[in-house]
């Protein structure tokens, strides 16, 4: 694929502008009626979901299969203690990868190392291979979901994480930012998220997320734009007054704000239509159930 350009937003953010991938992604989710989900990697699904209930608190009930794989290389030891920038390192991988989320767009990759409580705790989905997460609801889900089976803490190479755990110079995992779920789905670095967390460690991400397109976010700015104008006229009844000054500077301030964060906004997520419908996602679930009765 085609080297896509960056727009570099700061230490640590970039945007990546993909170029030669028209769609669909490698790593996507199709839908069927009924509130049937699929995650598929290249020809293998990974997850299959359905969501139950209506109205504010739906769930989606969720397992997940055997086989995905990380995208990315593995990361070095010599790397994790060298001044890697990490969201440019993983925008390259990610460029030159298969099995990744990426289309044509943009996508934006920053470092985050604070989520809001829960997100790596009780909204951390560490049971394998079932799962169920409440959509909705006030704040949503929010939390954090793996894409294959965790290793122990324990386990040899979680234990040499947990090393560059403490010495600080563990590589972040990658996260990927999935509106409809408002949470994300763990790309890369299940053992470093493993170790982090058994260091008392809330793990360090790369947070990659879709934003707009030029042309939407320019269309967005428009729109705003006029309603802004429009906003401004009418205070402008009582020209001079301090309320009106007032008034007129907190407008103007938000206008900007808002202006500045559309290039950057999180747009819907985007599926594709799975082939067979709901009967094919009803063969692939009876097929699961023969290999996990319990489930």
């Amino acid at each position: 694929m085609k080297r896509g350009h960056r727009e570099l937003l700061g230490p640590g953010r970039l945007v990546l502008h993909v170029r030669g991938r028209p769609g669909p992604s490698a790593l996507g989710f199709e839908t069927a009626s009924g509130g049937r989900l699929v995650l598929r990697q290249g020809d293998r699904p990974v997850l299959l979901g359905r969501s139950v209930g209506e109205g504010c608190c739906p769930e989606l009930y969720l397992h997940r299969l055997d086989g995905y794989r990380s995208p990315l290389p593995p990361v070095r030891s010599t790397d994790m203690r060298s001044q890697v920038n990490w969201p440019h390192r993983y925008a390259r991988w990610l460029e030159e990868a298969d099995g990744t989320p990426l289309l044509e767009g943009r996508w934006e990759l920053a470092r985050r190392g604070r989520f809001e409580p829960g997100v790596w705790t009780e909204d951390f989905v560490s049971e394998w291979p079932t799962g169920r997460l409440e959509l909705s609801c006030g704040g949503g889900w929010h939390g954090v979901l793996p894409l294959r089976r965790l290793s122990a803490p324990d386990a040899a190479r979680v234990k040499a994480y947990r090393k560059h755990a403490r010495d600080g110079t563990l590589a972040p995992v990658l996260l990927w930012w999935v509106t409809f779920l408002d949470g994300w789905v763990l790309i890369d670095g299940h053992d470093r998220a493993v170790a982090a967390l058994a260091e008392g460690q809330v793990p360090q991400c790369v947070e990659l997320t879709q934003v707009p397109d030029e042309a939407e976010w320019r269309r967005a700015a428009e729109e705003f734009t006029e309603a802004h104008e429009h906003r401004m006229q009418g205070l402008t009844a009582h020209p001079g007054t301090l309320a009106a000054e007032r008034q007129r500077a907190a407008a103007e301030e938000a206008y900007a704000d808002t202006l500045a964060d559309l290039p950057y906004g999180v747009p819907p997520s985007r599926f594709r239509d799975l082939p067979g419908g709901a009967a094919a996602w009803d063969d692939l679930a009876a097929r699961v159930m023969f290999q996990f009765p319990r489930d």
